[in-house]
């Protein structure tokens, strides 16, 4: 067995805890919500980047390729200064929401390059420029920018033109769960020698401050090794201490992880030993009285060096529990061959047959996976209440953002969308990105699924939280559907029926059901609201707020995602049902009822806009209804309109007639269908391929609905299914109440102010949604195989089934990101660095979304929990 699962399985087995040190340290801790204590809600303001070097963080930290227990107890993280900036590179720079010219986003070049499950191996690459960095620049530019223009970024400044940068490889390779050898590379890729400051810095989160903790840890200086190694101790009374064994440096600095009240509030400080007191050190080279201090709460070792023109050096350190003799010597070599090949091995396994460029693509994505791993804390009563010897928090907070989810007491590792934009979670985000992290550590993605089902995070009511910045808010009920995909790919790939990973998620959703059950008269009307649904600014207006004149809004995709649900808790009851039928096949007759009824219901409202063959396209629509009685089909042809393909599933007969009850009434509803000859399908068997459907679409719906979804002039662009059909060029146009509202087609960056304006469903391709698409053409090939056909891509002459045209889009999909026969990746555009210079063209990076026109990559350029699931296809 491979050395990298074994310490999975240990970790798993309780024999080890392989998890206890991990890249868990935040790329972006200021304007968080949860540091955020201002009275108008105004996160980015109230603690701006500016401030983050300077104000003690309250509920995480942050840092450049940090790591931390994972209690996010004692952290490290590396520190850089180029002799020009005007202080110390610390933590990655970015622009705040009311900044960019597209919403908050990072101005940074950093790439995660490898990365174990157990964290036994990392490796990412962080670029620093030599000249100063352009924050200025970069603030007062995208802020002249209007939203139709594209954003400024980091290569467009020149700075990296003349290979004037320094390629800072940070490394941690794993002797024991508690020992960390830490290896830092520079590279000076200019043709001239260049200085370069570099701090790596230990120190302890801020706990005393709020009242967390009794005593103050330290962090003391002590004697070298007997082999001439510098070192201090870190002490703690919960956590024990740790050594950091380091080279030689010029300096140790010792301070005080506290805010500067000076800088930060006008207020004297008591001392000088403050949280950013390194950086006025190091920028005046007045060390003292920082090099003199004997212990504090953060320390860091400077190395001032020339690296020479196309020279590296090599800055060693060690973090153990252990005493280790000669702590940096030939076994600290020895170890990092030894995890890197290890890495190698395990990958290996899981790219068997690809090219090396598609190898590449996805070990790169898992790596951003496993380093987009997060200590999240968020207490939200203690949020609201404010901590002991601490200022109160603003009485306007009690009615503001997240005040009635005061039970939520977060403390977990999680899989964040990335750490620098999105470093928060989102409910169905965490889902794509379990999914997408499922081959490589299935058990820990488990955990992740069904963790915002724990009391710790959902609501009494069994709502999940949606999201930090508004937890009221409504994500897709998706959890149902990947705990069945969890189920099936675990035994098909091993032979293994998890059924109490089942069992776990069924009691922790069916609260969930119930509660999505009742929105907005859902039990009676069988039709739900959702309001945005993650999908932002896909829609007419703002789903989320008032609907226009007062009316009310049956969502189809809110129904048809209900759908989606319901069929997939039906098949979680009846594969318990095989062990326990008494308790769970009624339990699997409720569900398939409650689908009848919401296909019903969808049934009824299509008769709106169903008046003929064309109509009868296999979309689905929102209906706006107004106090007057009318009701309007908002007929977009959009993503929304496409979510009833992702309810589908397919069933043997056998095993659907081993439970009599339910087969007898999935039958009486099959020859019930038959006499009312329904628009939507709902179930079908076919006895001659064993094999029954569930399904919101006909056959012919499916084949209507493939003409436009492959039509290049409608939904298909170069890289996948867009969000908004391009016919909509010219705008879509629908007259409400005598108001006109208005929605076009937008293949890049928003034009749309809507929440926030970083966001866009008006083009652009989005990779989990098309993931969905693949796998509901996949599940309708099984069924239907040669029995339909479609052009792909329309016009083209070129026909296949739908498995075949589940895997025209899966290429489509991974076209965006793999290399072509001049190295060009389209999700990088026009960038001629990525597909020539050496030092850029195999560093990958995995967008939010991407161009509809293009694939150009757009929005947070690390969002690897979404683009990731591309590794999955």
């Amino acid at each position: 067995m491979q050395q990298e699962q074994q310490r999975l399985d240990q970790e798993w087995n309780k024999e080890a805890n392989w998890y206890q040190w991990g890249p868990y340290v935040s790329d972006r801790q200021w304007g968080t919500v949860r540091e955020d204590y201002s009275a108008d809600g105004t996160a980015w303001a109230y603690l701006p980047h500016d401030m983050a070097r300077s104000r003690t963080y309250r509920w995480g930290e942050d840092g450049i390729g940090g790591i931390s227990d994972n209690t996010q107890t004692l952290c490290f993280a590396l520190a850089l200064w180029n002799g020009k900036d005007p202080y110390l590179k610390e933590r990655l720079f970015g622009l705040s929401n009311g900044e960019g010219n597209h919403g908050e986003d990072v101005k940074e070049l950093y790439y995660y390059l490898d990365n174990t499950p157990t964290h036994s191996y990392m490796r990412m690459l962080y670029k620093y420029p030599q000249a100063a960095f352009p924050y200025e620049k970069l603030r007062t530019e995208n802020a002249r920018r209007s939203l139709t223009e594209r954003e400024y970024e980091l290569l467009d400044t020149g700075l990296f033109d003349d290979n004037q940068y320094f390629d800072v490889f940070i490394e941690y390779a794993k002797a024991d769960t508690n020992d960390l050898a830490i290896k830092i590379t520079i590279h000076n890729r200019s043709e001239k020698a260049a200085p370069l400051s570099i701090l790596p810095t230990l120190w302890f989160r801020n706990r005393w401050s709020f009242g967390l903790e009794k005593e103050r840890p330290r962090i003391e200086r002590m004697e070298a090794s007997s082999d001439g190694v510098c070192q201090v101790r870190a002490m703690h009374e919960r956590l024990g201490a740790y050594v950091l064994s380091f080279q030689t440096p010029e300096q140790v600095l010792m301070t005080e992880n506290e805010t500067n009240q000076q800088r930060v509030l006008g207020k004297e400080n008591t001392s000088p030993f403050v949280k950013d007191a390194f950086h006025d050190a190091v920028t005046s080279r007045q060390y003292a009285p920082f090099n003199q201090q004997p212990d504090g709460s953060k320390c860091a070792a400077v190395y001032n060096v020339a690296v020479g023109a196309g020279e590296s050096v090599e800055i060693r350190l060690r973090l153990h529990q252990q005493e280790i003799d000669s702590p940096l010597g030939e076994s600290f070599n020895q170890l990092f061959a030894s995890r890197q090949q290890e890495s190698d091995d395990f990958y290996a396994d899981l790219t068997t047959g690809l090219s090396p460029d598609d190898a590449q693509i996805k070990r790169q994505a898992w790596a951003g996976l496993l380093w987009s791993k997060q200590y999240y804390n968020y207490a939200v009563a203690r949020w609201l209440k404010g901590d002991p010897g601490q200022p109160m928090p603003p009485p306007e907070r009690w009615h503001s953002r997240n005040s009635d989810w005061q039970h939520v007491n977060a403390e977990h590792i999680l899989l964040m969308p990335d750490k620098w934009e999105y470093p928060w979670f989102a409910a169905w985000d965490l889902a794509f990105h379990a999914t997408a992290l499922a081959p490589v550590d299935l058990r820990f993605a488990k955990e992740q699924l069904y963790l915002l089902a724990d009391p710790n995070y959902q609501g009494t009511s069994g709502q999940l939280p949606s999201y930090e910045w508004d937890f009221s808010a409504n994500n897709p009920p998706i959890r149902g559907g990947f705990a069945w995909l969890f189920f099936e790919q675990e035994r098909l790939d091993t032979g293994v029926r998890d059924t109490g990973f089942l069992a776990i998620m069924f009691d922790r959703l069916r609260a969930n059901y119930e509660w999505w059950s009742t929105r907005a008269g859902g039990k009676v009307s069988n039709l739900f609201q959702g309001g945005f649904l993650g999908l932002d600014n896909v829609s007419l207006f703002d789903r989320s707020e008032g609907i226009p004149s007062d009316g009310k809004l049956d969502q189809a995709d809110a129904t048809a995602w209900m759908a989606t649900y319901t069929v997939y808790m039906m098949r979680i009851t009846l594969e318990l049902a095989k062990s326990d039928p008494e308790t769970y096949e009624p339990i699997s007759i409720y569900y398939f009822d409650r689908y009848v009824q919401i296909a019903k219901a969808l049934q009824d409202i299509a008769l709106l806009w169903i008046t003929d063959d064309e109509s009868n396209n296999g979309f689905s629509y929102d209906v706006l209804h107004l106090p007057s009685g009318e009701s309007i089909p908002l007929a977009l042809r959009s993503m929304v309109g496409l979510s009833n393909l992702f309810c589908v599933m397919t069933m043997s007969l056998e095993q659907a007639k081993a439970f009599p009850a339910f087969y007898g009434r999935v039958r009486g509803y099959i020859d019930e269908q038959k006499v009312e000859k329904s628009c939507y399908l709902v179930v079908e068997e076919d006895p001659e391929q064993d094999c029954m459907l569930f399904s919101l679409l006909s056959c012919d719906q499916l084949e209507r609905l493939s003409s436009y979804l492959f039509n290049e002039a409608e939904l298909l662009g170069p890289g996948g299914i867009r969000s908004l059909s391009k016919a909509y060029k010219q705008p879509y146009e629908q007259k409400i109440a005598g108001e006109r509202y208005e929605i076009h087609y937008v293949p890049g960056e928003s034009d749309s102010g809507m929440y926030g304006g970083n966001s866009n469903w008006r083009g652009p391709v989005w990779m989990p949604m098309n993931y969905l698409l693949v796998k509901a053409l996949e599940e309708f090939g099984k069924y239907y195989g040669d029995q339909i056909s479609v052009e792909l891509p329309t016009g083209s002459g070129n026909w296949g089934n739908l498995s075949q045209a589940a895997e025209f889009l899966t290429q489509r999909m991974w076209s965006i990101i793999r290399a072509d026969d001049q190295g060009k990746r389209p999700c990088y555009g026009n960038d001629a660095q990525y597909s020539k210079d050496p030092y850029f063209k195999d560093l990958i990076l995995f967008f939010e979304h991407f161009d509809g026109d293009t694939s150009r990559g757009l929005g947070a350029s690390h969002q690897t929990g979404w683009s990731a699931m591309l590794t999955v296809l």
